[in-house]
């Protein structure tokens, strides 16, 4: 799908209710084309990508840029080097998070302000932009005025937050870029208001945290899985998780500003044979799954023969065919 004259979107369908409709993959530039994020380890992302190039692009990627570390934006680092010969572009606080999941080589990381140039012109800047996870950068197209934020801002839901002041500040940064038009997200559909969504997204904030002080102000002290479920009482409960870490990011700002007396809780220390117990299973169930994956790949290429060859196991000699 084209979103301006230098970018294009690949869209691949999604199920995770963590990812509202779809996640994609964007493209920029022509010739040699720089991607921003890189989908699951799933074979429907090499797929939807290389029936992409194949169909609609005459190019090459020769980079390939993460907007964050999460397995559902660099999962396919390695195939893209691999495969595609693309240099790996990373958050500078990635690596660290990225261990055993990055190529051996053609891996750069990347600065704040840093400008990435392409051929005809088109420049690239780095926004480093920490909030929904410690490592997240946006990447900014200022003469098309088009915005790729990962999962700093979704196409039609709010993000989850790892640390909420340095969001806060996030948000006012990408409020202030001048020449907005789009917001391309990791998530969802483009958003063609950037700075009605990003002041909504401010709003929200804002009203959350009203929120979260109103319920302690009922009296008592609470956890941030009861102060939860006052504010999301009708949450599907698959997302429980998320917003409960989106109440306990507004607690840690709360109480870092001393607005907070915090109760500290008592954690399980899980004996080292467990640990080692649910290592070793953790370690046998990813073999399986490799293992089942490897087993699938191989089932679809034997289909795909079958449709491409003869069949030569059913007949010593097929039957033959003439006019009378």
């Amino acid at each position: 799908m084209r979103v301006s004259p230098s970018v294009r979107a690949v869209q691949v369908p999604d199920d995770n209710p963590m990812h509202p409709d779809f996640t994609s993959i964007y493209l920029i530039g022509d010739g040699q084309v720089l991607t921003i994020d890189a989908g699951e380890q799933m074979e429907r992302y090499e797929w939807m990508l290389k029936g992409y190039l194949a169909a609609v692009e005459k190019a090459e990627i020769a980079l390939s840029g993460i907007t964050h570390h999460h397995s559902d934006h660099i999962g396919n680092l390695k195939w893209m080097r691999d495969e595609l010969g693309a240099e790996v572009l990373v958050p500078k606080e990635a690596p660290r998070l990225l261990k055993g999941k990055l190529p051996r080589s053609g891996v750069e990381t990347l600065a704040d302000g840093q400008v990435i140039e392409l051929d005809g012109g088109i420049c690239v800047r780095v926004l480093v932009t920490p909030g929904h996870s410690v490592d997240s950068v946006c990447y900014y197209i200022e003469n098309e005025g088009v915005l790729f934020s990962g999962d700093t801002l979704l196409g039609s839901s709010t993000t989850t937050v790892s640390d909420l002041g340095a969001y806060r500040r996030t948000l006012k940064r990408l409020l202030d870029l001048p020449n907005l038009n789009v917001i391309c997200p990791g998530h969802g559909p483009l958003v063609h208001d950037p700075r009605e969504r990003l002041q909504s997204y401010i709003d929200h904030r804002d009203m959350r945290e009203r929120q979260i002080l109103g319920a302690l102000k009922e009296g008592g002290a609470q956890t941030s899985w009861e102060i939860m479920l006052k504010l999301y009482p009708d949450i599907n409960p698959r997302l429980r998780r998320a917003a409960d870490n989106n109440v306990r990011s507004h607690l840690v700002q709360l109480e870092e500003e001393g607005r907070l007396l915090l109760h500290p809780g008592m954690p399980r220390k899980p004996s080292a044979a467990r640990k080692r117990r649910e290592v070793e299973h953790a370690r046998q169930r990813d073999l399986v799954i490799r293992k089942a994956k490897r087993y699938e790949a191989e089932k679809r290429r034997a289909e795909i023969r079958e449709q491409e060859n003869p069949p030569g196991a059913e007949w010593i000699q097929p039957p033959r065919y003439e006019l009378k």
